[in-house]
Formats: C-alpha cells, structure tokens, sequence
C-alpha cells in the first residue's frame, strides 16, 4: 500500500509541481491550497505525511501543525517554506515538525527527504522480533511462533501481519479500515466483511493471558483497536 501524502501548499504551480514529484515516487499525494482545508483533508482522510508551507490563507502552517499534534494524528510533517528565519525553524520543530525545507529547493531533495521520513519511520516503529508480555507469554515475530507454559501455538502469516501492525501503530486506535487496506490491501475498504474481527478473536486466543477478558489488543467501541502492553 502506498504512502499517502498531503501537499499544503497555496501557490498552485508549486503545489502540482511538487505533487507530481512525489507521485512519480510512488506515493498517493493530495494537495490542499489553505490551512483550514488541509486540517479538513486530515479529518476525513488518513494520511502518513503533509509537505506543509507556513504562510498559507485562512490559517497559518504554524497553526495548522498546533492543531495536527494537539489532536493526535499519527502524521510526519515536513516543513516547506520561504521564512528562512531561526525563529520560525526553531518555533516549527518545537511544535513538531520533523524537517525543514527552505524554498526554493529541489525536487529531488524533497523526495529523498520524504524516503528518509518513511525509513525513519519504520526503525522508530518497528516491532522487536520477540514481544515478552504479561504471564510470561513470548511471542517470536520471524519464526511466527506463540510461546506459553511451555507449549508452542503457530500464528498464521496474517495473524503475524495483524499483530506487527497493532504493535507498530499502538500509538493510535487502528481502525479494520486500516487493517483492510494496510494489511489484507484492499483497494477499497468499503466491503461487507468480518475477516477483520475474526482474525482479532483467533489472534486473542493465541496471545492473550485471559482471552475472554482481552487487555492487549483492547476494543475502542465504534472505532477498531488499540494495543496495550
């Protein structure tokens, strides 16, 4: 599934170029030409990074990156802008943005940074390959094995997907949407289907300590799930 990526840009040449860049590597890119229709882009949709110019109409980049962190949304912000000043660099990181860019820039750079924030992303992210959790349950992600009281349970290749993926999303609620399309690949994850809450019921029995009173992988009611550990 390809990373989908939020270009906040009000001047519109800029916008498409940048755009195009970063569809032509590969990325899913949207592009918003002010503040208040970004964040409304963000709510609707989910979204891995925003390419974010600070001085947009109707809401400045600096208020949009307040609003992104204060609300929790699990998105890496890069910084693209012609306020060159230490002060506003300096403010930018302080609210959470994890690069800058001075214009005018490369398109190239710009990509490469991206790849960059995708790659740090899955080290700060990644799962160890063995989960230790409560009752002395151990879990070997490579060999996709469930020790316990000294039996040894097989995970299915996509129960080891599922759980991968609540661990290195346990940041945030994971939604089936998420699952559908991050996991099974859906093209869409508007489909009639319980694959997803199945899967999560045989999952609990293999890893939790008491699966009919789950603490790990915890039910967010009319959301998804979340991981706990």
């Amino acid at each position: 599934m390809a990373h989908r990526i939020l270009v906040v840009e009000d001047e519109e040449n800029l916008a498409l170029g940048v755009r195009d860049a970063l569809t032509h590597a590969g990325y899913e890119v949207e592009v918003a030409f002010d503040g208040p229709s970004a964040l409304a882009k963000v709510k609707e949709g989910r979204f891995d990074l925003a390419v974010l110019d600070l001085m947009l109409p109707g809401k400045s980049g600096l208020d949009v990156l307040k609003e992104l962190r204060a609300s929790k949304h699990d998105i890496r912000v890069l910084v693209l802008t012609a306020l060159a000043g230490e002060s506003d660099v300096v403010r930018g990181f302080e609210l959470g943005a994890d690069d800058y860019m001075p214009k005018p820039f490369s398109p190239r750079e710009l990509v490469a940074r991206v790849n960059a924030q995708f790659r740090r992303k899955e080290i700060d992210t990644a799962p160890p390959p063995q989960l230790e959790l409560p009752d002395g349950i151990q879990v070997d992600l490579a060999r996709l094995e469930v020790h316990r009281n000294g039996e040894v349970t097989p995970l299915t290749p996509r129960e080891g997907d599922i759980l991968e993926y609540l661990v290195r999303h346990r940041d945030r609620v994971v939604t089936r949407e998420d699952l559908l399309l991050d996991v099974w690949h859906y093209r869409n994850a508007n489909v009639e289907t319980r694959t997803v809450d199945i899967h999560i019921v045989g999952l609990r029995r293999k890893i939790e300590p008491d699966p009919s009173n789950p603490t790990l992988i915890q039910t967010v009611r009319g959301k998804g799930y979340r991981w706990f550990d």
